[in-house]
Parts: structure tokens; sequence; C-alpha cells
């Protein structure tokens, strides 16, 4: 795909060291993450894992296109809630259908984000304002990633896990690092032409109407609970259809431990990282190196299957919605609890 993370074509030529050095790093971490896979099960064998593949049946199956279902509703209804609030139209419908597409080309595609950039471009030339709507995306999956780590914190800190011990430390280093992230981001400059300037200004007032508004946050926190929590059903699905019958308490804080390594970027459409954790983070608790493999692959498994509903809307959906911004959709703060902020103020961030 030609535009970049802010829906313009790239600056640079394809031949531009820069490029050649992007396509190197993205071929590197896709191999190391297939790499990592490979060397898991050379070093632990594939019993394990073509057991837990095997046991895959139809109940199993059908649980995962539930919590799927629930997890892409959760997404579309959060990826809603703030492009509405930073003035762009967006049906719950068109959102459902374009986060299946997206999880399915996350689910198949090297990174894991390719389906996520495809429908930030897609949403915004049809609603007629790229740079909003892609930075509709980062916010929105942003505010997953935040309350998944909070969420993942809160359980680690109270259940048994082999992180536990480091997490009070951990935990004060990440406020520490945040306080401080706040106070420099106060310190920028907000008022001038600069493009900085504009930059602080637009994500300020996204921030505020699209995350903290009063009637986006509640339901952004909700959804992003539900989202994360059907990743975890799921996970602990993989585990239990892998064979692994230990407790909720013992298995969750793995899992989790399993779900955050996903986020690092050293994957191939989600594999890789995981895995790796997971044969730690199982191990270290007792439950088996080579087990906690076989739960992650499981779960890769579990995650493409769910995801085959957005090669249906892929297939099915290729022209283009009658997506329009209707006029009274130029300026937001109504919808986020905030004062209305022109359009052209959101137009400067990146």
């Amino acid at each position: 795909m030609s535009p970049d993370a802010t829906g313009t074509a790239p600056t640079r030529p394809p031949s531009s060291p820069a490029a050649r050095g992007s396509s190197a790093w993205a071929w590197l971490s896709n191999l190391g993450g297939v790499g990592l896979v490979g060397v898991l099960l050379w070093w632990l064998g594939t019993g394990p894992a073509l057991a837990g593949l095997r046991r895959i049946d139809a109940p199993a199956v059908l649980t995962a296109l539930a919590l799927g279902a629930l997890a892409t509703v959760g997404c579309a209804w959060r990826w809603r809630l703030v492009a509405e609030a930073l003035g762009i139209r967006l049906p719950l419908g068109a959102a459902v259908a374009d986060c299946y597409r997206a999880v399915f080309l996350n689910a198949t595609l090297p990174g894991g984000v390719l389906g996520d950039v495809h429908r930030a471009v897609r949403h915004g030339r049809e609603a007629g304002d790229l740079g909003r709507a892609v930075r509709a995306v980062i916010w929105e999956r942003t505010a997953g990633q935040l309350v998944q780590v909070v969420l993942a914190a809160v359980l680690l800190l109270a259940l048994p896990s082999p992180v536990r011990p480091y997490l009070p430390v951990v935990t004060a280093v990440a406020v520490a690092v945040g306080l401080v992230l706040v106070v420099l981001v106060r310190t920028l400059p907000r008022s001038g032409p600069s493009r900085r300037a504009r930059a602080v200004r637009a994500a300020t007032a996204d921030v505020r109407a699209g995350l903290l508004g009063r009637r986006t946050g509640p339901g952004v926190l909700f959804a992003s609970t539900v989202v994360v929590g059907c990743h975890l059903a799921t996970f602990v699905l993989a585990a239990r259809v892998a064979g692994i019958t230990a407790p909720l308490t013992v298995l969750v804080p793995l899992t989790l431990l399993a779900l955050l390594a996903m986020g690092l970027p050293a994957n191939m459409a989600g594999f890789g990282p995981r895995e790796g954790v997971a044969a730690w983070a199982f191990g270290a608790a007792g439950l088996g190196a080579a087990e906690g493999v076989a739960t992650a692959l499981v779960y890769g498994a579990l995650v493409l299957v769910a995801a085959l509903p957005g090669a249906a809307v892929l297939v099915l959906r290729g022209r283009p919605s009658a997506l329009r911004e209707r006029p009274g959709d130029r300026t937001v703060g109504a919808q986020g609890g905030s004062s209305p902020v022109p359009a052209a103020g959101l137009a400067g961030s990146a």
C-alpha cells in the first residue's frame, strides 16, 4: 500500500536508503518471528503443538468465532465513538465490516497492523478527510493498548505469576516515565503557526474529544475492556484445547504475558514473541515450555478462524460505501464534552 501512516504518499522514492532500510527491517522482523517459532519447535519438539492443533474441534471453533465477533464489534464501536467525536461520520455496520477485514489482514499479513492502516486510509478517502480518519484509528488503537496494559498490570499484581515479584518496580518506573512524558508534552508550544504547535493542538483536541469526553470516554473504556476480555478468553480456550488443566488463577497471568508480547514488532502476523514468552512463562510456572508453545500456536489458529469472516468482507465489499461527512460534522466537541474545535485546527497532526 503506497500511502504511509498519515495517509499521504511518501515523499522519498522507494529506492532511497531510508525506504530500503525500512523494507529490510520489515523482512528481518518477519523472518525473526518465524525463525523464533521454528527454533522453539526444534528445541522443544513438535509433539505437544501438533497434538493441540489436532484437538481443535467444532465447539472450539464456534466459541472462537463468537468471541471474535464480540471483540470485533467492540473494536468497531470504539472506533465509531472516536471517529464521530473527531467529526467523521462512521456507521456502526460499516465499522464492523471494516474491522473484520482489518482483523483478517492483520492475521494473515506481516506486521499485524496493515489491516488497520487499510481501514484508516479507506475510511479517510470515503469520508473526505484522510488526516482525521487516520488519527481516529491511531487513537482508538492506542486506547485499546493502554487499557490492555493497565488491566494486565492489575491482574498480574493480584494473581501469582513469574513476573509478580518485579511488578512493583516496573509499575513505579512506568508511572514515572508517563509523568515525565506528560510534563514534556505540556512544555511543547501550543500557539503559533509552526507544524509542531499545530500537531500539539490537534493531539490535545483529539484526546479531549475522542478519548476523554464525557460521552466517549466511558464507551471507549468499556469497549476496550470487552475486547481485552475476549482475547483473554480465547487464549484460555486455546490452553484448554492444548490440554492445560491449570486453574484460571494460574493460567490467566501466563496468557496475559503472551498477549502483551504480541505488541513486540518482531513477529509474523502475531507469531514469534507470543510463542517465546508463552514458552518461558508456562515453563517458569511449572506447566512446561512445550505446552506454552502449543497453547500459543492453538491461539493463533483460533484467531485465524475467528478472522475468516473478514475474508468474505474483503471479497464482497470491494466498492466504496456512500460514506460522506454531513455538513454539521466539520466541528467536533458536541459529543466529546469539550468545546467545539474547528476541523482546520485538527488537521495539523501527523
